[in-house]
């Protein structure tokens, strides 16, 4: 439950999914518990992907509020990312546990080390206008839901660079948009998870498929509703010192899971 408030917080106020607190946790839990790895990663990733759904619905219904989504480049690159999400689900169904936990490692450390050094801001265009591209989100889509598939992470983590850097978009429309396009995405993951993991064997009790529906039920008690006060600090808080705290833990994560620990 701890685990799902710092993930829902995370969600509002980064417009990331959360899974990059919510994947490693779950990971090691559901080791300890006797699992295989092979079969606990993909829970992981499935479960992360359930609970960021309803976390994310919940931080766009904030973030629509302050009216920050642009709701054409959602309504775009979402469906995009939820074809590429069960595909990339489908992927993770047939590759080992070592591969997958190494690329969300890797994944992980280089979105740390993105966020770290702030290239978000520094790249930025110098003016303000908004772009429309819609043949690169419709481009852009599918591949980054296949990283959501293959992570179990929301997509924020790359759908949040592309706007602001490609796009010229605000930082807080950025985030909002991101947040919505999310819906999308882990819907699609979701999916994949669930039809993939159908009758196989050694899964956790109260599983559909790689979705755990215990360990949802308690990461999403709490992320939903942080998700809410991580939308706030997002649109009213200078977040620099907290989003240091986030890239620690991301370093640490990404580094245990390649096996550095």
């Amino acid at each position: 439950m701890a685990v799902g408030a710092g993930a829902g917080f995370a969600s509002g106020l980064l417009g990331v999914g959360g899974g990059f607190i919510m994947v490693p946790v779950s990971y090691w839990i559901i080791l300890a518990v006797g699992i295989s790895p092979d079969i606990a990663i993909r829970i992981a990733f499935g479960t992360s992907l359930l609970v960021i759904l309803p976390t994310a619905i919940s931080g766009t219904w904030r973030h629509n509020k302050k009216k920050a989504i642009h709701w054409k480049t959602a309504l775009i690159l979402g469906p995009c990312a939820l074809a590429g999400a069960v595909v990339g689900a489908t992927l993770a169904a047939h590759l080992s546990g070592g591969v997958l936990k190494t690329g969300f490692g890797g994944l992980v450390l280089a979105v740390a080390l993105l966020m770290g050094l702030e290239l978000v801001p520094k790249l930025r265009r110098g003016d303000d206008e908004l772009r429309e591209n819609f043949g690169l989100l419709a481009a852009c889509g599918f591949p980054i839901g296949m990283v959501t598939g293959l992570t179990g992470l929301g997509g924020g983590v790359v759908i949040v660079p592309m706007l602001v850097l490609a796009l010229n978009f605000p930082m807080h429309i950025a985030v909002g948009t991101s947040v919505a396009s999310i819906i999308f995405a882990s819907l699609g993951g979701i999916v994949g998870y669930i039809i993939n993991g159908l009758g196989v064997a050694g899964l956790l009790p109260y599983s559909i498929g790689y979705v755990n529906l215990p360990i949802w039920l308690c990461l999403a008690a709490t992320s939903i509703p942080l998700a809410q006060f991580g939308v706030r600090a997002a649109h009213a808080l200078p977040a620099k010192q907290l989003r240091y705290i986030f890239i620690a833990f991301m370093v640490y994560s990404g580094l245990r899971m390649i096996g550095v620990f």
